[in-house]
């Protein structure tokens, strides 16, 4: 076993890491109605937090204010899509590297319960499957279709490389594996989870328990009858859960896999707050009971660059914003909140064990008021175009994140209404250069009134992909652009050429000092001392992205609620460091600042 074992790290991080003399396996299991560790009664109390929101340099931080919270587990999922960008071709390095977070828990004496999908949901873009699966139109996702099987099948393979030697029963943390996610909110495809779970057989994750997660009522439709399972919900439904639980599956394990401890925002809608005194009245009923928990979440962190996900039910489209605070006991920058001693209190009265002391965290920063002087326009910066008679998306030409441009000729004159049938998200219209209009998805709009008089005119698409649906059938769809035709007038326009604008290195382009209007990037350096946790201060920009030191913080949206992005002090150095905002309708002499408070609740457009 040691020999295989060396093998397994060798592959994964490309050097060798001999096993640790005190690594020596163990076992844990559902039996008698209960989970076991090593046939000792356990009870599971844990809290979700994901490596891929928080920056690696803060993980070990993030993990001892669990501990210190009274937590004996941490729970994770593992977005596919930030590990095969592109198929069969994977990254496990540094903010990416889940393996060493799950080693750092174990380190910290916390165990760990995976939660590897492969599909996750999670607020996260497309939930967390990897946009060139849209590529192939024929793909039906989450199904048994056999290509996605397939696609499905050599990923958590691959995954399994990485982390099965992490189990339990290996000498790692790993106590539970979730097979699949909520499948009982999807479907009720028995035989679709019996792939799955097959699939996690055959990856090796056979050392530690498996078993599946849903809403109560759903259990049937989700679950496997050779599988614990456990059940997810909010405030309040603590004592009805469980009960349904047990009508169900009488013998047991009884575990709340997620207790919703806050909630996510939309743009464009109130900022969430929940209510901490019933969270904390159902923790504390749970654990007295003697179930397992796992707190959902106990530090959300942030949807870092482009991956926040959306809800929509067919008719509704709602985009998250990129903070992923979500009113937990850790903050988004990962301090304690009052939640957290509430819950700290509780859980040490119910436990009868006192946490470790709470580790000292630093203060953030404020950075002064600095002006973007250096500017480049997004026109000035095209990248050559594809040509295609028909507007194609951007998984089409194998893009994943960012925007998308349609250019096309139009012969005038013309009077009509402009119909981009099913725009996918955001867009602005222009012909010859100027700005005629804005096309929402989330306000349901999709066609703009379009007078033409010349004989000719050039006509212009700016389309955003402002994230991936990541819950319901309606992922099916979300390919990213104009996702089917352009009308005027009734007529389909014809003749494009589409530029690809992933944006994945704003810091190339050609920058200068004369004024830019409209859609632009703004360039500028600031100075710091000594690097610590900030606030940007977004509120002078409308909408785009915010890159720092080559790092994509995240999006801004002046309809709110959210007004600041986080910075992680690890992120910036001593010295001068790098900014560059992207701004759809942007203006010269606009500027930042760095907040020691964030603004996630400013007032809603």
């Amino acid at each position: 076993m040691k020999r295989i074992f060396v093998v397994v790290l060798l592959c994964a991080t490309g050097f060798i890491i001999p096993p640790s003399p005190a690594a020596a396996a163990h076992s844990f299991r559902a039996e008698n109605g209960q989970f076991t560790l090593d046939g000792q009664p356990f009870q599971v109390i844990s809290g979700e937090m994901h490596y891929a929101r928080i920056p690696r340099a803060y993980w070990r931080d993030r993990l001892r204010m669990a501990k210190a919270m009274g937590l004996n587990t941490i729970t994770t999922y593992v977005f596919w899509n930030i590990h095969e960008t592109s198929p069969g071709v994977y990254d496990f390095s540094g903010d990416k590297d889940v393996a060493e977070f799950i080693r750092e828990a174990q380190q910290e004496g916390l165990y760990l319960i995976l939660r590897p999908g492969p599909y996750a949901c999670a607020e996260w873009d497309f939930g967390g499957y990897p946009a060139w699966l849209l590529k192939d139109h024929d793909m039906v996702v989450r199904s048994r279709d056999p290509k996605f099987l397939a696609a499905a099948r050599r990923w958590m393979m691959r995954l399994g490389q990485e982390l099965a030697p992490l189990q339990i029963g290996n000498g790692g943390p790993i106590i539970l594996v979730q097979v699949e996610n909520e499948y009982g909110s999807f479907g009720q495809d028995h035989q679709y989870m019996e792939d799955i779970h097959q699939m996690f057989v055959d990856a090796g994750f056979t050392r530690a328990q498996l078993y599946t997660a849903d809403g109560p009522e759903q259990v049937p439709d989700g679950s496997l009858p050779e599988l614990p399972a456990a059940i997810n919900f909010g405030p309040g439904e603590s004592q009805k859960g469980f009960a349904t639980l047990k009508k169900l599956r009488p013998d047991g394990p009884w575990m709340n896999s997620e207790y919703w401890d806050g909630w996510f925002d939309h743009w464009g809608a109130k900022h969430a707050r929940t209510d901490a005194r019933q969270q904390n009245a159902d923790l504390d009923w749970t654990l007295r009971q003697g179930y397992s928990i796992s707190l959902y979440m106990f530090h959300g962190g942030t949807s870092f660059g482009w991956m926040n996900g959306a809800n929509s039910n067919g008719k509704n489209y709602e985009p998250d914003v990129t903070s992923y605070d979500y009113d937990a006991p850790l903050d988004e920058s990962g301090r304690p909140t009052p939640k957290y001693f509430l819950f700290r209190d509780t859980i040490a009265k119910a436990t009868g064990k006192t946490p470790p002391p709470v580790p000292p965290f630093a203060p953030p920063m404020e950075v002064p008021a600095f002006n973007l002087a250096q500017s480049a326009s997004l026109w000035a910066n095209l990248p050559r175009p594809v040509q295609s008679q028909g507007p194609l998306s951007m998984e089409d030409i194998g893009q994943a994140y960012g925007y998308i441009l349609y250019r096309t000729r139009l012969k005038g004159p013309v009077n009509g209404d402009l119909v981009l049938d099913q725009l996918h998200d955001y867009a602005q219209i222009y012909l010859d250069g100027k700005l005629m209009g804005k096309l929402d998805r989330r306000l349901d709009q999709d066609s703009l009134p379009l007078k033409v008089a010349a004989a000719s005119a050039q006509l212009d698409i700016l389309v955003e992909n402002t994230g991936r649906v990541n819950f319901t059938k309606v992922l099916r769809g979300e390919r990213k652009g104009i996702t089917k035709q352009v009308t005027l007038a009734g007529k389909p326009l014809t003749g494009w050429e589409i530029y690809s604008l992933p944006m994945t290195n704003p810091g190339a382009l050609r920058y200068g000092s004369a004024p830019c209007t409209g859609a632009c990037f703004y360039r500028a350096a600031f100075h710091v001392e000594k690097p610590a946790d900030t606030f940007l201060d977004t509120s002078a920009f409308t909408k785009g992205e915010v890159w720092l030191n080559g790092h994509a913080l995240g999006r801004i949206w002046n309809i709110g609620p959210q007004k600041t992005l986080y910075v992680p002090g690890p992120w910036l150095k001593a010295g001068d460091n790098e900014v560059i905002v992207f701004d759809l309708d942007g203006a010269p002499g606009r500027s930042l600042q760095g907040l020691k408070t964030p603004v996630l609740d400013a007032a809603v457009e």
